[in-house]
């Protein structure tokens, strides 16, 4: 643990890539690569394909500890890692790594779990994401309310470092499968950005059932209201939409000045745009900064259970 080269592995490891970071013991990110090696591609052979990863690792000291996150720790990855209920505070994901054998890599491995959470009827999960909340707190944001677009979108609520409830949005498969398949994609032919098409997406999505709203955009092009060029645009502010006012309803007559929200650029901006829309602040916090933080925290965790 204590060799000059390297810290800590951090592993993004989702369904169809990853993402790697090799930290330095000051806390710096020393190396970073990615790859398409995604628990798909690597089922049944999950030790050796990370060995291929460490191995494209610079600096990397014999004894440095791996930690991963995400799909990696699923039912389909390496080892089906069970979640941990939220309400507890985040940082407690230091106690609770899962540690898996690896014994041609000669290191120590172990897998963050994902979190659960269940209000009455309803349950609801998450894993890889409660790694960046952890950043978010490590880096000092320890209340609020969160956005992680994506594929699945999360939105979080964090009370003094806990993570005390989350729902998920199926934002981004959404868009992609009615964006290219079914009744939407011939209308969705050759996007031009828009924002007064996604702006009247977003507002499409406050009166009626998502399923209209929906439909909405064959309608307006077919109909002449709207050029079909426009309509991957009035589509994206429909399900953006949709997530900021199911949380204005959760909200009631107290809805928060600002939201937090970690994603690129590219996935917040629409974000940003809907929260003005709600008369609401955006304040996005960098991913990578973001993981390198929750990284730091369990290479601290780590080089202290191992003394």
């Amino acid at each position: 643990m204590n060799s000059p080269a390297s810290a800590l592995v951090g592993i993004d490891w989702g369904t169809t890539n990853r993402r790697a970071w090799l930290l330095a013991p000051d806390g710096t990110c020393a190396a970073e690569i990615s790859d398409d090696q995604g628990v798909i591609a690597a089922r049944g052979r999950f030790e050796a394909s990370l060995g291929e990863l460490l191995a494209r690792l610079p600096g990397l000291a014999p004894d440095t500890p791996v930690v991963m996150s995400g799909m990696v720790g699923s039912a389909m990855g390496w080892r089906e890692v069970p979640y941990v209920d939220a309400g507890g505070p985040l940082e407690a994901l230091g106690h609770q790594l899962v540690t898996v054998d690896a014994p041609s890599l000669g290191r120590h491995c172990a897998i963050v779990p994902g979190c659960r959470w269940r209000s009455q009827d309803r349950v609801d999960v998450m894993r890889g994401e409660e790694t960046q909340l952890l950043g978010a707190v490590a880096l000092g944001v320890r209340d609020g309310w969160f956005v992680l677009p994506g594929t699945h979108s999360k939105w979080a609520e964090v009370r003094d470092g806990r993570l005390v409830s989350f729902q998920t949005f199926m934002t981004g498969e959404l868009y992609a499968l009615l964006s290219t398949q079914g009744t939407l994609a011939a209308a969705s032919r050759d996007p031009i950005a828009s924002p007064a098409a996604f702006e009247a997406g977003v507002a499409a999505a406050r009166d009626t059932a998502l399923s209209n709203a929906l439909f909405s955009t064959r309608a307006r092009v077919v109909g002449g209201d709207m050029p079909a060029a426009h309509a991957a645009s009035f589509l994206s502010g429909v399900l953006m939409g949709a997530e900021w006012h199911d949380r204005a309803r959760v909200w009631g007559d107290h809805p928060p000045e600002l939201v937090h929200a970690i994603g690129s650029p590219s996935l917040a901006e629409g974000h940003a745009t809907a929260a003005a829309l709600m008369r609401r602040r955006l304040h996005i916090l960098d991913p990578r900064e973001v993981h390198l933080a929750a990284l730091r925290f369990f290479a601290s965790h780590i080089r202290q259970a191992l003394a």
